[in-house]
């Protein structure tokens, strides 16, 4: 087993979960390594993702430390056989390492939650908006625009986005782009698997609402993750405390926010809904 050049999420998650369940099994490094074949120092190497481990040492890995949920072990083994061949390989000397490990995360989730507060979350992006984003750099536009092929493709996992009313009234572009893209939530809106809610400025509640994050449902429930946004790059969140707290805040959020989007039942003249409040927005833009 060699050392890897570069280490994605998805191998640093697999090394920290087995650090995790030997940790909660009180087995030593040594006692693994001895049980794998494998001399102790290189545990640890396992464990920070530096090295891989094939699937007959991550079942004796895992039987020794008592880990018999079908579920989470099948998680764990499909996370040890994967490798970084996903179309986003192609991009990886044009784009962040986060942005690949996210483009990967996404292909295997089984869900996705997220919460935008100044922008349109990437995978409902127009083009153009997404031209204005990147500063019209060509290659990171069409890596985005290959991310959102995942919501229109066979197995298409749920999702549920909650985006902050600010990021709807910031012209990015003009008037012209914007309203384009309020009319492409309103289009994408109509895919089954896609629920769109709109957190109002009126929300007389505060649930911390000013950081954007995306919560990644994984095979397992141990096995979810948050990619958490700040103004200096993103970060992965894998402790399961962490994402249980993500986990209650969006939920909290969705509670918060306007009804989903819904072209089939529009506002009534007493309940506000989130088309409504789209649709309040296209027309002052047009005013403009």
């Amino acid at each position: 087993m060699g050392f890897r050049s570069g280490i994605s999420e998805r191998q640093r998650r697999l090394g920290e979960e087995l650090r995790r369940v030997r940790d909660a099994a009180g087995r030593s490094a040594l006692e693994i390594g001895q049980a794998i074949g494998v001399k102790g120092p290189a545990i640890s190497h396992i464990e920070a993702g530096r090295m891989g481990l094939n699937i007959e040492r991550l079942s004796i890995w895992l039987d020794l430390c008592g880990v018999t949920d079908p579920g989470y072990r099948a998680g764990l083994a499909a996370m040890s056989k994967s490798v970084r061949t996903g179309w986003w390989a192609d991009f990886k000397p044009h784009v962040h390492p986060t942005a690949l490990d996210l483009a990967e995360a996404e292909a295997s989730a089984t869900a996705l939650d997220s919460y935008q507060t100044l922008l349109i979350p990437g995978l409902l992006q127009t083009k153009a908006y997404s031209e204005i984003i990147h500063d019209y750099a060509a290659t990171k536009v069409q890596f985005r625009q290959q991310r959102q092929q995942l919501l229109t493709s066979e197995n298409a996992p749920p999702f549920h986005v909650v985006i902050h009313e600010a990021a709807l009234h910031m012209m990015y572009g003009g008037p012209t782009i914007m309203r384009d893209q309020l009319n492409h939530l309103v289009e994408v809106s109509g895919l089954p698997h896609v629920t769109i809610q709109i957190l109002p400025f009126d929300c007389t509640s505060y649930s911390s609402t000013e950081t954007s994050f995306v919560l990644m449902h994984g095979p397992h429930t141990r096995l979810d993750s948050v990619l958490l946004e700040h103004p200096h790059g993103s970060d992965f969140l894998g402790d399961p405390e962490d994402v249980a707290a993500f986990r209650r805040k969006f939920e909290r959020i969705r509670g918060l926010a306007l009804p989903p989007l819904s072209t089939t039942t529009p506002a009534s003249s007493v309940h506000r809904d989130s088309w409504g409040l789209i649709q309040h927005i296209r027309y002052k833009i047009q005013g403009r």
